[in-house]
């Protein structure tokens, strides 16, 4: 029979948990995390109250030693990337300075079951413990962190049956033809007392003066230096005007009286990503929602002129509207302005072509002085216009039939369905694929032909939709012109930026010093130096 053996227990010196010698006497370093999600006034008082109450929570128990409440005010607990004092205390807490962390719920914590989990198990590796008052979770318990995951996962689905109601009721507005702006960031209106957008007169002027800019010919960078230089604040309240925001307010419906909702939505209710709508999510257009501190007429200038300056070629300059409008007829180049004589009493500026010396033979065409393209193009157009009612009905009977896209429309109408058919075939011959044993040399060869055949019915479609927009633009284009023609006074014709801007599309300088001028709607009028 074997001897018994002699057993020593060695009891153990170290907290496994904690990581701290078990026989020493010592306070443990405790924090309180307080968070509300939004900035109402009510929230306020309850982030207050939680500051207060773990404050004094945490000083009156003798074994804990106040360390900090840290919080974080009107921060979704959606996602821990923004939330700075959450931030701050984890990284204090990895850092030694705490060993517990005391909070309301697991809600206040984290609602994403992902973020709270790697959180805590980051926490429970360095030997700090949190505490949820609320559900009497202690991480260290053995049961903790299996509580903790159906908490947090609970807290998680209350997240996405919140956000999910809330989506549902922005778009129950969107479909009632509700308008809410975000006054705060937005120029010109504030919330009246029926909730309604209402116009502020002295923010109305600066949009005004933006799309009045804008008609003249200035660019949307000269626009934001010019009201940055004026001391007139963004929407935002930042002095500095960025060309981004200038274009926003030329491009924003909502200037016009009307609102386009639902122009993004959120794909993800965990990460808050936002994304353009681009026909996933229905929109409601809602005409003459609220009033208006553009005209109509006047807005819809301004989407025809932005178009025509992106489609041209010639870049837009903000200092000059004579820039990118005149070329040389000898080479090609473009006018630019030179300056003579800029120190002295007979400073000038001159527009020469640009590549007059950059050849082996300088370019034969002639300089000109601003006051001479001024006077010239009054010449021109009032030549263009002694038949105005000629000019206008002509014009008219263009812009219809550029605006008549029934021919391309019955085109596109025709070549649909044949790409639906053609989907369905190269869907029809996967499957087929999936389920029968087939040639893979038969197989290939059906597929490529059939892609083949929807990329040709794609492209096709894709020509139809471009000749489509051409047409309606220059039609935009031509209506334009026609406006300003319509406006003009017969008698008084003297230069306007505006008018150059609407009806001039270029100037060609000729050696024999001729002058060609290229109006929007195709005409071309000669003036003789």
């Amino acid at each position: 029979m074997a001897t018994a053996k002699n057993v020593t227990v060695i009891p153990a010196t170290f907290n496994p948990r904690t990581r701290r010698p078990i026989e020493q006497v010592s306070r443990r370093r405790v924090a309180g995390y307080a968070r509300v999600s939004t900035d109402s006034d009510e929230q306020f008082t309850s982030y207050e109250a939680q500051v207060d109450y773990y404050t004094k929570f945490i000083s009156d128990n003798p074994e804990w030693q106040f360390v900090k409440v840290y919080t974080d005010e009107g921060i979704s607990g959606l996602n821990t990337k923004k939330r700075d004092g959450f931030n701050e205390m984890i990284d204090d807490a990895l850092d030694g300075k705490i060993d517990l962390i005391v909070t309301k719920s697991v809600s206040r914590f984290a609602r994403n079951t992902v973020d709270s989990l790697s959180t805590i198990r980051k926490l429970k590796e360095k030997g700090v413990e949190c505490y949820f008052e609320k559900e009497q979770i202690f991480t260290f318990d053995g049961k903790g962190e299996l509580l903790l995951t159906i908490m947090a996962s609970l807290a998680q689905e209350e997240s996405r049956s919140i956000s999910e109601n809330v989506t549902w009721g922005r778009r129950k507005q969107f479909s009632d033809g509700k308008v809410s702006l975000p006054y705060g960031q937005f120029l010109g209106y504030c919330k009246g007392p029926d909730g309604l957008p209402e116009i502020v007169p002295e923010e109305a002027e600066t949009v005004r003066e933006i799309y009045k800019l804008f008609i003249g010919g200035k660019s949307t960078s000269f626009i934001a230096k010019y009201l940055t230089q004026k001391g007139i604040t963004t929407p935002g309240g930042k002095a500095k005007w960025q060309i981004r925001t200038i274009e926003s307010i030329l491009k924003n419906e909502k200037y016009k009286g009307s609102a386009l909702l639902q122009k993004a939505f959120t794909l993800d209710f965990l990460t808050k990503k936002m994304k353009a709508n681009e026909g996933e999510v229905p929109q409601y257009y809602v005409e003459d929602s609220h009033p208006a501190i553009i005209e109509p007429e006047e807005w819809e200038k301004v989407q025809t002129e932005t178009k025509r300056r992106k489609s041209n070629p010639r870049r837009h300059n903000c200092q000059s509207p004579f820039s990118w409008k005149i070329i040389c007829g000898d080479c090609g180049e473009y006018y630019g302005s030179k300056v003579w004589h800029s120190t002295d009493q007979y400073r000038r500026v001159i527009w020469q072509c640009n590549g007059k010396f950059k050849g082996k033979e300088k370019c034969r065409t002639p300089h000109l002085t601003e006051d001479q393209i001024k006077d010239y193009f009054v010449i021109a157009l009032s030549t263009l216009i002694e038949n105005r009612e000629a000019l206008l009905d002509d014009g008219r009977i263009v812009k219809d039939e550029l605006s008549d896209c029934s021919g391309i429309d019955t085109k596109i109408d025709r070549v649909l369905p044949e790409m639906d058919i053609v989907t369905g075939l190269i869907k029809k011959c996967i499957e087929d694929n999936a389920s029968q044993t087939l040639d893979q040399e038969c197989y290939a060869k059906r597929y490529d032909g059939l892609v083949e055949r929807y990329e040709a019915l794609k492209d096709k479609h894709a020509g139809y939709m471009k000749e489509r927009e051409e047409r309606q633009f220059k039609a935009d284009v031509l209506s334009g012109f026609l406006f300003e023609i319509t406006e003009l006074d017969c008698l008084d014709i003297a230069f306007d930026e505006k008018h150059w801007n609407m009806t001039i599309d270029y100037v060609t300088v000729y050696t024999d010093e001729r002058l060609v001028f290229s109006f929007q709607n195709g005409s071309e009028i000669t003036v003789e130096i």
